[in-house]
């Protein structure tokens, strides 16, 4: 009998277990197999774009579990990311992120790390691990690759035979005789065994350019100054001839080996504006900046370089310059009655010509604003010395070129790089073509330096302290200055331009 209770009891015991195993969810006791990734990319072609972006970004995840990295890659590069949903766009984000890097694509990187510009919704910590990514990526893009920019045939050579090929007639013909006046009087003063030899490149398509440039026997060509054209050499893989093209493309890279950039970028002087704001303490910035493309070009470099380090746009505006001053700064400040609201307002970004910008701080000083730190940008400087006009620009802090603000730069004309060039052409040339003038010579130095990149490192110039970039484009750092009774006054910024004072402050640059 005792036996037989035993016996049932166990028999029911184990029935009891096996229902209770039966009610568990499969993912838990027997968990479900993940679905084939093959499967899920094929059902994505049958799909409509939101619903095909998710089933994509599904066999993502199984690729990358199964530690298939490549195949993973791929199907998060070619995904379109904006058809996803907010929360899933920030999944994509990390899971791309984290393929790249780990695959070494600084590039696949930034474009995962573009949705901290979108300010979506997502924890603190998948924000920092993505700016950490985003952070990797630019330092990683900002370092010289030493394959992709080898020159073998120029190495161990001087570089002395160089063809500048520049339009002759057009819209930029104006733009481009200066430049080449300026590095034929250069090329005088310095009096080297270099030569130039000059085309029309209004003449020829970029093909036939680099045809004769061949045919000339040239090492180094200058040129060309279209940036559409920039944009298409930007995306071939090569060029026939090492070149110096004399304005930036329109690409997020620049692909082609052998193809360098310069030029004088007005959104490169906005994100070291926001970069030189936030050294000095502001968070909360407000914007004024022309309404046209020049304008939105500029101001984007400043908004994003801004949100980039983690600051506040409070205000945008963009301004139509015929209209009244009062328009724009009544919006970027706040104006309320007769008195600019600065909670939270700690300083303004400036983009706009002389003629404007001179009555933007008499405005300020209107509305009760006399103390708002103002940064702009070269632009509202004209380079030469009118203290009765430029007294209305008093306490603006501004970035110009050395050869524009010498005092302010370096100590002294006397100590300007090239400085017998700078003073044969300040003496002989119109005020308002001097930065193209100081181009023109940079551009000369900068071609006779090809062969050897490290002389481009920190270099000094006419237009700035040079820097190549990790995608030959040239990176230019100016130096700043203060209007102090209509004149352009000094303001230490460390490690510019040589300067050894305060090597505590230059840590922190």
């Amino acid at each position: 009998m005792k036996q037989s209770l035993r016996g049932f009891l166990a028999a029911t015991l184990m029935a009891l277990l096996m229902a209770g195993c039966a009610t568990q969810s499969p993912s838990v006791v027997d968990r479900e197999p993940d679905q084939d990734p093959g499967q899920l990319l094929s059902q994505a072609e049958e799909q409509g774009p939101e619903e095909a972006a998710k089933t994509r970004l599904e066999a993502v995840d199984i690729l990358a579990r199964q530690g298939e990295r490549e195949d993973a890659f791929d199907v998060a590069k070619s995904l379109d990311e904006q058809a996803l949903s907010e929360s899933d766009r920030v999944r994509w984000a990390l899971v791309f992120s984290e393929l790249a890097r780990a695959l070494d694509e600084p590039d696949s990187v930034l474009r995962a790390t573009q949705v901290l510009n979108d300010e979506l919704p997502m924890e603190s910590d998948q924000q920092r691990t993505l700016e950490d990514r985003q952070r990797w990526a630019r330092e990683a893009l900002d370092k010289p690759d030493p394959e992709r920019f080898a020159l073998p045939e120029l190495e161990g050579e001087t570089i002395n035979r160089i063809a500048v090929a520049l339009p002759e007639s057009g819209t930029l013909s104006s733009v481009a005789e200066t430049i080449a006046d300026a590095m034929r009087r250069h090329h005088d003063i310095q009096d080297d065994d270099v030569q130039l030899s000059f085309l029309d490149a209004s003449e020829y398509s970029l093909n036939e350019l680099y045809d004769r440039v061949e045919q000339m026997n040239a090492q180094v060509m200058i040129g060309p100054l279209d940036k559409e054209q920039v944009t298409q050499l930007e995306q071939r893989d090569s060029v026939p001839v090492p070149t110096l093209a004399l304005n930036y493309g329109s690409s997020d890279r620049n692909q082609a080996k052998r193809l360098f950039q310069y030029g004088l970028s007005a959104e490169d002087e906005a994100r070291q504006a926001a970069r030189r704001a936030w050294q000095d303490g502001h968070r909360q910035m407000s914007l004024m900046v022309p309404d046209n493309n020049w304008g939105q070009r500029v101001g984007e470099a400043f908004w994003n370089e801004w949100h980039r380090q983690g600051g506040d746009i409070s205000n945008a505006v963009r301004y139509n310059p015929d209209n009244p001053v009062s328009d724009a700064v009544e919006t970027a400040l706040n104006v309320r009655g007769e008195r600019a609201q600065l909670d939270d307002i700690d300083a303004l970004f400036l983009l706009a010509l002389p003629d404007y910008a001179r009555q933007v701080p008499p405005t300020m000083d209107y509305y009760y604003a006399p103390d708002l730190p103002v940064y702009a940008t070269s632009h509202l400087h004209e380079g030469q010395r009118q203290t009765r006009l430029d007294q209305d620009l008093n306490e603006v802090m501004f970035m110009d070129i050395p050869w524009q603000i010498p005092d302010a730069a370096v100590g002294g004309e006397e100590v300007l790089p090239f400085y017998d060039s700078y003073q044969r052409m300040r003496e002989e040339s119109d005020a308002s073509l001097f930065r193209l003038m100081a181009m023109g010579v940079d551009a000369y130095e900068i071609a006779t330096r090809l062969s050897d990149f490290s002389e481009l490192e920190g270099f000094d110039g006419s237009t700035g302290r040079l820097f190549l970039t990790g995608d030959g484009r040239i990176y230019r750092e100016l130096p700043w200055a203060k209007f102090q009774n209509g004149t352009p006054s000094p303001i230490l910024i460390p490690g510019l331009m040589g300067d050894e004072e305060d090597t505590d402050e230059r840590d922190d640059n």
